[in-house]
């Protein structure tokens, strides 16, 4: 497969709302092949541990590893009232209770599907299995699992799939045959997304100061107010950051008739669309009074439209 392909399934998959047939598409590529008889539909009752927050499930299907290690592929339809970004340590639970119960699976690969949300959450869960003796000397099996969320990316039509494409694009384009568990379990490591995260930063930092040494009018401005260009960069790539971080959880642009979490999450790509329409300057008349009105005043009434009077 080649790059540009291999991108745009990532894209198809991973930066709209949940679509099955995408979804299987992309496993199927990811792992070449899987066992698709091992598929069924769970209609029956779900425990009541997990009644709260998850609503039925279905298996798509189970991959066998060279090793012999076994990985289900499933699909997770969450409650109606269960936010995707909550109870996380359920649908983890969950997910290691059946995995256990199911002929002692080692891992599962997992679409958490909210149905009041346009995001969802693609998840590898690992599972190991050890065995002691209890108090009375019998021998049982013991399970250890790693936590869902250090194997879990939240994509969908809301959010970028550079994560996604950083992951898994180089496994697509080599055609990977066979893949072992511990390659699957390194698609998804942390310190792979981190360490590409910091990369890019210090690029983009650097980007940021020789702009700024060549714009004519930030250098008057930092010559009058003695301001040193370096730290303004980190100050403002930091200041941006933690508005992703909020525009993330859903807490900037919320309607009058939301709540918390309900908020616009493509809050910063709106507001320097509406900048560009209005020929205005988008540090100076949109970042700045939300760094230094908006977010850094107390609220005695959230609603007071003179916090924000560009918002």
């Amino acid at each position: 497969m080649d790059r540009n392909f291999a991108m745009k399934l990532i894209k198809d998959t991973f930066q709209n709302s949940f679509d099955k047939e995408k979804f299987i598409y992309f496993i199927k590529n990811l792992l070449n092949r899987y066992d698709e008889s091992k598929a069924f539909y769970f209609h029956d009752y779900i425990l009541k541990d997990f009644k709260e927050y998850i609503k039925t499930f279905e298996c798509i299907g189970t991959y066998v590893d060279p090793e012999g290690k076994k990985i289900d592929i499933l699909i997770v339809y969450l409650q109606k009232e269960t936010a995707l970004q909550r109870a996380r340590t359920a649908q983890r639970n969950f997910i290691a209770r059946y995995l256990k119960s199911c002929d002692e699976k080692d891992a599962g690969l997992i679409a958490f599907v909210s149905p009041q949300e346009e995001d969802w959450r693609f998840s590898f869960v690992k599972m190991e299995y050890k065995f002691e003796k209890t108090l009375k000397g019998n021998v049982k099996v013991k399970e250890d699992f790693t936590p869902a969320r250090r194997y879990s990316f939240l994509v969908g039509k809301n959010e970028s799939s550079h994560t996604a494409q950083s992951c898994f694009v180089d496994i697509l384009i080599n055609d990977i045959h066979n893949l072992k568990l511990n390659e699957i379990e390194e698609a998804f490591s942390i310190e792979k997304v981190t360490k590409e995260f910091f990369k890019e930063y210090k690029n983009l930092f650097d980007m940021l100061i020789k702009e700024l040494n060549n714009n004519h009018s930030f250098k008057i401005e930092a010559a009058k107010s003695n301001i040193n260009t370096e730290n303004f960069a980190k100050i403002l790539l930091g200041q941006i950051i933690f508005l992703y971080f909020l525009q993330k959880k859903g807490w900037l642009g919320v309607p009058a008739n939301k709540t918390w979490g309900e908020g616009d999450k493509c809050f910063l790509r709106h507001l320097f669309e509406k900048s560009k329409a209005g020929s205005k300057n988008f540090f100076n008349d949109y970042l700045q009074p939300l760094f230094y009105d908006t977010l850094n005043n107390p609220r005695s009434n959230m609603v007071d439209p003179s916090y924000s009077p560009y918002f």
